[in-house]
């Protein structure tokens, strides 16, 4: 069942990246093969209610440089506290771990390719106190446990980013 559960988010996520624009579904292998130097990326966090939308922050950057790894699913690192209350520090432990497992299996450890890209920073905006939003990956110029500074670099897991336009 775990396996069956892993195969339709591992769909999932590819439906996501398609629909994000970061992987074309055109016939050209440069295309197809996912994203590429110089493409526009967006890292959105927040916007979340039905009826009253709370604020969406945003890292908004370029792509400086793409990596390819193997890794194996381990188990997510257990904390003991509420997300509310996580640091900086846990967040970026949090983030180090992912991809990862919320449950032990019983199945052989499972081996995924994890595409990493370098982003050099354009544009963001984080909520600079907690009235202006819950603290999450953004909050008061940081990424993480990192400084916003533009066209620093910041290795960012793909699946956290969506396609955007250079221009806007």
């Amino acid at each position: 069942m775990r396996i069956g559960l892993l195969a339709i988010a591992g769909w999932l996520f590819g439906a996501t990246v398609l629909a994000a624009g970061l992987v074309s579904p055109s016939t050209s292998s440069a295309a197809s093969s996912g994203p590429q130097i110089g493409d526009c990326v967006i890292f959105r966090e927040g916007g979340a209610g039905l009826v009253l939308r709370g604020p969406t922050y945003w890292l908004k950057g370029s792509v400086a440089g793409i990596a390819r790894e193997r890794r194996k699913l381990g188990l997510c690192p257990r904390l003991g506290k509420l997300a509310a209350a996580y640091t900086a520090a846990d967040r970026a432990l949090l983030a180090a771990a992912m991809p990862c497992l919320e449950q032990e299996s019983d199945s052989a450890p499972i081996d995924v390719e994890v595409i990493r890209l370098r982003v050099r920073v354009d544009d963001w905006e984080t909520p600079w106190s907690h009235q202006h939003g819950t603290t999450g990956w953004l909050f008061r110029g940081q990424f993480l446990d990192q400084p916003l500074k533009k066209g620093a670099v910041i290795d960012m897991d793909a699946a956290w980013l969506e396609g955007c336009e250079a221009g806007r």
